[in-house]
């Protein structure tokens, strides 16, 4: 991966995850991020399981990124892309729908 498409994927995720890696954290501690999303197996949801790896490249250094750190970015971006779309009608303050797009690191209220 070349020096452009790293700054191109660390410019998409940080347009896209617009919570710090504290509040996030702090998030995915509630009962409300751990009812929401896709679970195989009964365990942990993919987005929660995501946020807690968004948390971790949130507190490195940009030098320190890896690879697979900026493949998970990308996935970041495009999840945040697509399910912001199919954002629900009316308030949606307290909704499945932005629980999980906050458990991938974006609050759509803010």
């Amino acid at each position: 991966m070349d020096d452009d498409e790293q700054k191109k994927i660390a410019d998409d995720f940080a347009e896209a995850v617009n919570m710090t890696a504290s509040e996030l954290e702090n998030w995915l501690d509630t009962d409300e991020s751990k009812d929401v999303g896709q679970k195989d197996g009964g365990g942990e949801s993919t987005g929660h399981a995501s946020g807690r790896r968004v948390v971790k490249i949130l507190q490195k250094k940009k030098a320190d990124l890896t690879d697979s750190d900026y493949a998970h970015m990308k996935k970041v971006t495009g999840y945040v892309s697509r399910h912001s779309k199919q954002r629900p009608s009316g308030d949606v303050t307290e909704t499945p729908w932005r629980y999980s797009l906050m458990n991938w690191g974006h609050d759509p209220k803010k």
